[in-house]
């Protein structure tokens, strides 16, 4: 099924993770085969096994580029603020890719029963909470590793959240609010100055 969706990405590789990351997102990494791959990508099967050799490749490959996409499109590392601004930018993020998401989920979910996975999960987080540290040192905060770790926990919870339960007016509110509390830190995490 040849649609548009994945030229979006470009061509060749990239177009071929973006269906990786489509096919788990809409059928669970069950669904996930190079058949199915291949049908969305508008290209022959084939050509997945030569671009990454294996099942395991090419789900790592797909899990470095969405998370790298995600990164790149909500730019935590150039986060000014944890604001309304921000709220938006990550609410529009998620409505309008929600693959991205849905996918990383998947990954995570099913490192905890295929162990192989893990390091590209934990690799996965490493790079979400190091983005969220260079925006706090960014501010001059201090001992960012803590501190980044619990506003993206919070930040993926509410991205969770969005997929699932809530309305994105909901979720907007909440990031606010993180940032609020962000502005009343105790002394010892408040920015140095």
């Amino acid at each position: 099924m040849a649609n548009g969706r994945a030229h979006k990405y470009g061509d060749g590789r990239d177009a071929l993770l973006a269906a990786v990351v489509a096919v788990v997102a809409e059928k669970g990494l069950r669904g996930l085969t190079y058949r199915a791959v291949a049908d969305h990508a508008g290209v022959n099967n084939t050509l997945i096994s030569h671009h990454f050799g294996s099942r395991s490749a090419l789900l790592e490959a797909a899990m470095e580029w969405a998370s790298a996409r995600s990164i790149r499109l909500s730019d935590l590392s150039a986060t000014e603020e944890v604001n309304a601004e921000f709220a938006q930018a990550l609410v529009e993020l998620v409505q309008s890719e929600p693959e991205l998401q849905l996918f990383q989920y998947e990954m995570i979910l099913e490192s905890r029963r295929k162990p192989e996975l893990r390091p590209a999960a934990v690799k996965l987080y490493d790079s979400y909470v190091e983005s969220m540290q260079q925006a706090l040192q960014k501010h001059g905060y201090q001992d960012t590793a803590p501190l980044a770790r619990a506003i993206f926990a919070a930040l993926d919870g509410l991205v969770l959240q969005q997929l699932t339960v809530s309305d994105p007016g909901t979720v907007r509110e909440a990031i606010v609010r993180i940032g609020a509390l962000l502005e009343k830190q105790p002394t010892s995490l408040n920015p140095a100055g």
